[in-house]
């Protein structure tokens, strides 16, 4: 089921999506409430769904509400989130990827996820290396980021980002132990 374009547009969402970056192949923005159908196809993936979790997200209305609730939010409160990734030459979403400071971690953390057509291309590491570097103009010393101990790929990526593992971590709410992993910006 599909909500009413109206519906959705009814939200309140963000009054602009300011670029966060640009890379030679890819935009990372803020999201907005028009970036629902895109974002109700991701917190279904079966990837996110086995590695961040259940968001129990089943319309398109529904996830407007948790981009507002959840992703601008932090926008609002930091100044900075999880960012949608999209082809610079289309505007094809592609996954999200940026910083995000959650009240059960000290440091900020780096998160990202893509879709799994757009996943083994290079993607995530080049929304992450962006989002590394607006750690370092920040004024960030340490980013840290946590993960599943089976997510092979994440676990790939970060360690070639510079990320180093420092201990197993349970997270409210969380049944599975997640690795926490750091590096400096």
């Amino acid at each position: 089921m599909t909500t009413a374009p109206s519906a959705i547009a009814g939200l309140a969402s963000m009054a602009s999506t300011p670029d966060v970056a640009v890379t030679q192949r890819l935009r990372l923005r803020w999201l907005e409430a028009a970036d629902a159908p895109f974002m109700l196809e991701l917190l279904n993936d079966p990837g996110w769904i086995r590695y961040i979790g259940r968001r129990d997200v089943h319309t398109e209305e529904a996830a407007a509400r948790y981009i507002e609730e959840r992703l601008q939010a932090g926008y609002r409160k930091h100044g900075f989130g999880l960012n949608l990734v999209e082809l610079a030459a289309t505007g094809e979403p592609l996954g999200l990827c940026g910083l995000i400071k959650r009240d059960t971690l000290e440091d900020v953390d780096l998160g990202f996820a893509f879709l799994a057509r757009h996943r083994g291309q290079g993607y995530a590491r080049e929304a992450a290396q962006a989002a590394m570097r607006q750690a370092g103009t920040l004024g960030l010393a340490r980013v840290v980021a946590i993960v599943m101990p089976a997510n092979t790929p994440s676990l790939r990526l970060l360690a070639s980002l510079g990320f180093r593992y420092e201990r197993l971590l349970h997270m409210p709410g969380d049944d599975e132990p997640l690795e926490l992993h750091a590096a400096a910006p």
